[in-house]
């Protein structure tokens, strides 16, 4: 036939790129926050930006030590990591940072 169909996508976001074990690996710390705390307690925390940014700190410097997985959730400590990036990017766009 020789005929090919026309999709004008060549501008938008390109999910397709995005690496789904590493969101899956997030998602098992929020899964995880969830179970230990409630679904989107993390939310509400009180000085999110500090609190985040520290737990941020904490799982990197324990990374960075060498110590690749949290003993408290038996997940990795760059997933916790990426997790609070996401906390404190959301909480950016929220404009809900309590300083």
């Amino acid at each position: 036939m020789g005929v090919e169909g026309l999709k004008y996508d060549n501008d938008k976001l390109r999910w397709d790129l995005i690496p789904m074990e590493c969101v899956e690996d997030v998602v098992k710390i929020l899964t995880f926050g969830a179970k230990k705390y409630a679904p989107n307690n993390w939310q509400l925390v009180d000085n999110g930006k500090e609190r985040y940014w520290a737990a941020l700190m904490r799982h990197l410097v324990a990374y960075r030590k060498g110590e690749l997985v949290d003993s408290e959730s038996g997940e990795p400590h760059l997933s916790h990591a990426a997790c609070c990036l996401v906390f404190l990017m959301w909480l950016e766009k929220q404009g809900n940072i309590k300083e």
